[in-house]
């Protein structure tokens, strides 16, 4: 069995599940626009340096980390095996995904992946944001991204030093805003919230994923994360391990975030606000219609 974790020079990147567009309003520089209509959203500005707690910076979260990994290789190991093998007789290519991201500190650092998409010649080949619609996955993709499944090499870099079980995900370095003084993790706060950010943002335009990730679901994420890890103890790092690991998530939390977030900036942001009416960016409307849906279901 070849496990040659080669460079599959797939550019991985958010990924939503493309869904009808809201609007068919055609829109020049749609960036410039979703960042004008959407800037109440983004995190205020914070200190250079966030906020951790004790346990956060602590020498016995890293000694819980490798314990935890070391009493897991009888069930990992197996699994590791099983879905390499899948991932190999599948498809042509590596069986592990590699791809430089930022850690602690301001340092890259390479993360493991099982693959999930099939190895083209060119990076070029896939676009910035991938979606159900506009990307091929291999056999086994879709089933290892629904269950999280290919992200149990990041187990690897757990064990390396370079990321711990809870903390921030690891972003891409034009998706990190600034530099952390933690550990990115596996799981974490905004992990958790965002599990079933595919199937909550399903009708955002396919043209606009780009926009509206930059501009509202990265503050978002940063926010969460943030206020997590200034908070977190022991026994949150652990409940958020049991649920990731249950996977008893779903996706209330995530309306409910966009929908208080989107419900605010629009009060305050009305009186000021100098676009015509009809004009505004699809990805605006599109959230509008996500923050109905989550005040639909709390009623």
């Amino acid at each position: 069995m070849n496990f040659d974790p080669g460079y599959s020079r797939i550019p991985e990147s958010a990924h939503f599940s493309g869904g009808a567009p809201l609007s068919f309003i055609n829109t020049g520089q749609i960036r410039s626009q979703v960042q004008q209509n959407v800037k109440f959203i983004v995190a205020p500005s914070r200190p250079e340096q966030e906020k951790l707690s004790r346990w956060s910076s602590s020498t016995a979260k890293r000694a819980f980390d490798v314990a935890c990994v070391a009493c897991t290789l009888p069930i990992s190991l197996p699994l590791f095996l099983g879905i390499g093998f899948a991932v190999l007789i599948t498809s042509r290519g590596p069986v592990l995904f590699r791809q430089k991201r930022m850690g602690r500190y301001g340092r890259e650092f390479t993360i493991f992946k099982f693959r999930t998409m099939p190895v083209h010649d060119r990076a070029s080949d896939r676009p910035a944001v991938t979606t159900h619609g506009n990307q091929e996955f291999t056999r086994v993709g879709p089933f290892l991204r629904r269950y999280k499944l290919d992200e149990l090499p990041n187990l690897l870099n757990v064990l390396q030093g370079d990321m711990s079980l809870v903390g921030p995900r690891p972003k891409l370095p034009q998706h990190q805003p600034r530099r952390l003084h933690s550990r990115p993790g596996i799981t974490g706060r905004a992990t958790v919230v965002f599990a079933k950010e595919e199937e909550a943002l399903t009708r955002i335009p396919v043209e606009d994923l780009d926009a509206f990730y930059h501009s509202v679901i990265l503050p978002l994420k940063q926010k969460l994360d943030e206020d997590y890890m200034a908070n977190a103890t022991f026994a949150s790092d652990l409940n958020l391990i049991v649920v990731s690991v249950l996977r008893n998530w779903s996706d209330r939390d995530l309306l409910r975030l966009l929908s208080s977030s989107l419900h605010a900036g629009w009060k305050n942001h009305a009186a000021s606000s100098r676009m015509a009416e009809g004009t505004s960016a699809p990805s605006v409307l599109a959230a509008q219609r996500i923050a109905m849906t989550a005040q639909r279901q709390k009623d």
